[in-house]
């Protein structure tokens, strides 16, 4: 086990031997080196644990503590790119990309791995944990609610990208954000909000968390098209009639045919059609999901993520980042990835690694469970009533379909690109997670500007939520984040 480079410096100082205990009160960061032989060559790296304050504006002061696990290589040439990554939730740590994807440690079958399709091949990687997740910790109760909603989670992930540039001598390396999930969207608003103070970005990689072009208008075939990925899940799972498509692929371009020749346009004249007409509608719902044609709402006519996930197969619930399976997918190497941050990267703290470890392991004065982040998130984007936040809260709940919708879009993809025209964007998303849309982003895709279609790529992926537990498709997953980080067009 490599021993801690700070804690080496220290005992050097002092004469004495390194503490037990590696985190003083300074914050001081943990210095590792490692090796690790990848496609036959071996790369030489530096892992870097610590926390950065994210101080008030005003007084200098910390209102939290972001940590992150930085992996640098040295180049004493042209700057490397540099990549700051991230989960989403929100209130998730950053650890199932960084174990499971893009570390140079991945997890397999509860030990960690020399990762042969690290993107630390291509980039230096500094894994992110907001406020409220991992090490990471508001400095004072009072202060959580800054970071516990939509807009102070951006405003302090911008701040940590800012600071931890500057107090690593990082200004010069091209910037990538890339996020998953909830992340993706904070990888896009994060973007904007650098590019528009004037901190150079070039590129940004939104997995699993749609496309970031809210201000786009939809022609009302985008939503619709959803109905593809529940035909692709049910061909999956054999609950479609054999003259739907004999492959996957046909059955899904039957379904996208259908879609745009019948159904978008029966949707937007849902109020005049006859009843005939919606048993007709429901008929081929049934047919092209597999779902039972009494199971279909004739007033809508619309079928939601979690009545699908919910009706498909009787007596079991599809799982909702993968709808292949039922049960939850395997955890990452929990008890490995702590080892290995305690251990080898020698960050011992006592702090819980929250999303790993329960925060009740830590002091609570009162005894009483403390409220996690993402049952006190603030998803509002600007005032909304307290009616309008309950109502949204309950449609989110009811269709299952994502975080509830509050207040005007921050601005994002579109205004990123606006600022910088030579921004490179992929746009991941996993064919079977209930919360993804190939088709409608295919669609996207296809009516772009040309600023934006010249900036984006876009790739569905024969998975999940986490398509890259599909062990080929991780292969060409991470060779689409490589040709992002080259500067290139996945």
């Amino acid at each position: 086990m490599a021993r801690p480079l700070a804690a080496v410096l220290a005992a050097l100082i002092v004469g004495a031997a390194a503490p037990a205990l590696a985190l003083p009160l300074a914050e001081t960061p943990v210095i590792t080196s490692h090796r690790i032989t990848v496609g036959g060559k071996t790369l030489a790296y530096t892992a870097e644990v610590g926390r950065i304050a994210i101080r008030d504006a005003e007084t200098g002061g910390p209102r939290g503590w972001m940590g992150y696990i930085a992996y640098r290589v040295a180049s004493p040439g042209k700057p490397r790119p540099l990549a700051f990554v991230w989960n989403g939730g929100p209130g998730a740590n950053s650890a199932t990309l960084h174990f499971e994807v893009a570390g140079p440690k991945r997890g397999e079958g509860g030990r960690l791995v020399d990762n042969q399709e690290t993107w630390l091949t291509d980039a230096d990687l500094v894994f992110v944990d907001p406020i409220g997740t991992g090490f990471s910790r508001p400095a004072r109760p009072e202060y959580a609610d800054a970071f516990y909603g939509t807009l102070g989670d951006v405003a302090s992930v911008t701040e940590f990208v800012r600071a931890w540039r500057l107090q690593h001598g990082a200004e010069a390396n091209p910037l990538y954000l890339i996020g998953e999930s909830w992340g993706a969207g904070r990888a896009a608003n994060v973007g904007y909000a650098l590019l528009k103070r004037g901190v150079p970005v070039s590129g940004l990689g939104l997995i699993s968390g749609g496309t970031g072009l809210s201000r786009l208008g939809d022609d009302g075939v985008v939503a619709p098209l959803k109905i593809v990925g529940f035909t692709a899940t049910a061909f999956h799972l054999g609950r479609l009639a054999p003259d739907v498509g004999v492959t996957s692929e046909a059955a899904e371009a039957a379904a996208a045919r259908w879609v745009r020749e019948t159904y978008a346009p029966a949707l937007a004249r849902r109020e005049q059609l006859s009843d005939s007409e919606r048993d007709q509608i429901a008929s081929a719902l049934a047919r092209f999901t597999g779902l039972a044609a009494d199971q279909i709402d004739r007033k809508s006519l619309t079928i939601t993520p979690r009545q699908f996930r919910t009706q498909l197969i009787p007596g079991r619930s599809l799982n909702i980042f993968d709808m292949r399976i039922s049960d939850a997918p395997p955890e990452p190497a929990r008890d490995a990835i702590l080892t290995y941050l305690r251990g080898d990267l020698g960050y011992r703290t006592d702090l819980p690694y929250v999303g790993l470890e329960p925060l009740e392991d830590g002091f609570l004065a009162d005894g009483k469970p403390v409220v996690s982040v993402g049952s006190r998130w603030d998803y509002a984007t600007g005032p909304v009533t307290p009616e309008a936040r309950q109502a949204a809260i309950a449609e989110a709940v009811r269709t299952g379909a994502g975080p509830p919708l509050l207040g005007p879009p921050l601005p994002a993809t579109a205004d990123a690109v606006a600022l910088n025209p030579e921004l490179r964007v992929l746009v991941a998303s996993g064919l079977y997670d209930s919360l993804a849309n190939c088709a409608g982003v295919e669609e996207t895709a296809r009516t772009l500007p040309a600023p934006l279609k010249a900036a984006m790529s876009f790739r569905c992926y024969p998975g999940g939520h986490m398509m890259y537990r599909d062990t080929p498709t991780r292969l060409s997953f991470s060779q689409d984040i490589r040709k992002l980080l080259s500067g290139g067009r996945p």
